[in-house]
């Protein structure tokens, strides 16, 4: 397990906490019809973190081509119909390009500066040319609407809450997933990034915001910088 990270319930737990059999039981959200209205029709897209599929799946049957990475061969065996490749995603470098790189689940905010940054190179260097980034950014209240509760309308409760103080700019977050049969818990470290501080990571990795796709501006079409 990573260094501040833990995860709690029955089945197989990611080294950052995630459980594979709560993502298996996880609905898709926004996320597919968000990333397909911002990509060709066809398009090939290079999912990073993909976990077991659940965005991946809703993209296949749009038409589009897909190729899975993730670090858990746990959370991969979940997926068909796409090309998987375990692997971290700061550290891939696949010798190819893709018409679009797709950084979810709030990966971008990862706690250490450094990763953050390798995440952004590697997904930099996969784009083709005239691709393009889409990111999901936490929302503005993330971090402030705490501790929150929801129940899914698929049934479960979700329930978020600060594990601890800020420290170094990190903030940690403890999340619990309640079902009638199961309940899972991960524990994770999140480093928030004011939109400036957002785009100015995007620069240093030779990217730039060509527009923000949803009013509330957590999904983020971002372009390599021309030059």
């Amino acid at each position: 397990m990573r260094e501040g990270y833990e995860g709690t319930g029955p089945g197989a737990i990611t080294p950052d906490g995630c459980a594979v059999e709560f993502y298996s039981r996880l609905p898709v959200g926004n996320e597919p019809d968000v990333i397909s209205a911002a990509v060709p029709a066809g398009a090939h897209i290079l999912e990073l973190g993909s976990g077991v599929g659940r965005i991946t799946h809703a993209l296949l049957e749009r038409g589009l081509t897909v190729t899975a990475v993730d670090e858990s061969a746990e959370m991969l065996e979940r997926v068909r119909g796409a090309r998987t490749i375990c692997s971290p995603i700061e550290d891939l470098d696949l010798g190819e390009t893709f018409d679009a790189v797709v950084l979810a689940s709030f990966l971008v905010h990862n706690g250490d500066v450094e990763i953050r940054r390798r995440m952004l190179r590697a997904c930099a260097r996969h784009i083709t040319n005239g691709g393009c980034l889409l990111i999901q950014r936490e929302g503005e209240d993330y971090h402030s609407n705490l501790p929150r509760e929801r129940v899914d309308p698929s049934g479960f409760t979700v329930r978020i809450a600060s594990a601890g103080p800020m420290e170094d700019g990190v903030h940690p977050v403890h999340a619990e997933y309640e079902f009638l049969d199961a309940v899972w818990t991960q524990t994770f470290r999140t480093r928030p990034l004011t939109k400036d501080q957002f785009e100015q990571a995007l620069a240093e990795a030779g990217l730039r915001v060509d527009r923000y796709l949803t009013e509330d501006g957590i999904w983020v079409r971002a372009v390599p910088v021309e030059g």
